[in-house]
């Protein structure tokens, strides 16, 4: 099974495409405009004049598939509820996608140092689409939590390359 996101920009989803070309080098890998459709769309679908918008596009960002559309054409986009990761390869360049993301966007939290990452950050960019760059450690967590004993509480180390943290639960909380 694979996800990808499919965003409706809602008219401007052409000017997404291109932000999304320079801000995180992405290739567009198929593009339809309406006009382009085997199939003329249904009445009240799409406004008049609004042939020249995109049907569908798919392009690529790093080794996933995004898919957007101008989908009814309201000029309204309602990006609400889910945010887009974007793992890179290093700390230099979290700092230029979150710089670049935040181009005419809203900083929801400033990239900075967290206990599961050397950088990671939340920004909203001019579009409302929410996007959560981070540099992440290549280890699993799962392989940084160790327990270490089983009494009344249990205590778990975090271990990571930044710090170590320590969580205590009682068992009374599980």
């Amino acid at each position: 099974m694979h996800i990808e996101p499919y965003l409706f920009f809602n008219g401007r989803c052409e000017e997404a495409v291109e932000f999304y070309k320079k801000a995180l080098s992405a290739e567009v890998t198929m593009l339809m405009r309406f006009k382009e459709s085997p199939e003329p769309p249904q009445p009240g679908m799409v406004p008049p004049g609004s042939e020249n918008k995109i049907m569908h596009v798919s392009f690529r960002i790093g080794d996933t598939t995004v898919m957007a559309s101008d989908g009814r054409c309201t000029g309204q986009t309602d990006f609400h509820g889910f945010s887009l990761s974007l793992t890179v390869a290093n700390e230099a360049e979290a700092e230029r996608k979150f710089a670049a993301l935040a181009d005419g966007g809203q900083v929801q939290m400033p990239l900075s140092k967290t206990f599961w990452s050397p950088r990671f950050g939340m920004v909203a960019d001019r579009f409302g689409v929410a996007w959560s760059p981070s540099r992440v450690e290549m280890e699993p967590m799962h392989s940084r939590v160790k327990p270490q004993h089983m009494t009344g509480l249990l205590t778990f180390s975090f271990v990571d390359s930044m710090q170590s943290s320590k969580v205590r639960l009682s068992l009374e909380e599980l």
